[in-house]
């Protein structure tokens, strides 16, 4: 009997079996294996292009963080140069008011009137608001109580102005100095 394993198939006169050869594949199939050390030599070029691309990166990276400190430190620097130029004019103003020698009360008072509404109008465009406390609630992020006094308005009433306060963009950059009402019944 023949082995079951082996692929056979009788030739002509029978008596023997015969194994065949595995089918012939075209040669284009079967590429020569590349080279190790020209495989390792590309993956060592493809290695240093990205090395080189990643130091090149971390260099820009470097650059760009040390561009925007002095960017940064120029604009802390230089913020207040609209501000110092609006200002000027201001400066001006007072100058010229004093240097008037023979001026009457009325008319310093109108320099200084003018003056002070150039003043408000370089705080506006800057963005620095009065606080308006008198006749407010009582407001801690906004007042500082200097004292309680007995008044006939409610208690915790702003009932005097001692120091106006200012905010600049709805921030509290001076409290404003006042005097609080205190209830009327309170023995202090």
């Amino acid at each position: 009997m023949p082995d079951p394993d082996q692929t056979s198939s009788p030739n002509a006169a029978g008596d023997a079996p015969v194994v065949e050869p595995p089918p012939q594949e075209s040669q284009a199939a079967y590429a020569p294996a590349p080279d190790p050390g020209e495989l390792l030599r590309q993956a060592e070029t493809k290695a240093q292009q990205h090395h080189d691309a990643w130091l090149r990166a971390k260099a820009e990276a470097d650059n760009i963080r040390k561009r925007t400190a002095v960017e940064l430190a120029n604009a802390y620097k230089y913020a207040i140069e609209s501000v110092a130029l609006e200002l000027l004019p201001v400066k001006d103003g007072l100058e010229a008011t004093l240097a008037a020698d023979s001026a009457s009360l009325e008319s310093l008072r109108n320099g200084v009137e003018l003056t002070l509404k150039q003043l408000n109008t370089v705080f506006g465009k800057a963005g620095l608001k009065e606080i308006d406390a008198a006749g407010q609630k009582f407001d801690p992020h906004q007042h500082q109580a200097i004292s309680m006094l007995p008044s006939e308005k409610e208690p915790n009433t702003v009932i005097n102005v001692l120091q106006k306060g200012y905010s600049l963009h709805d921030r509290v950059i001076r409290p404003a100095l006042v005097t609080v009402a205190k209830p009327k019944d309170s023995q202090a």
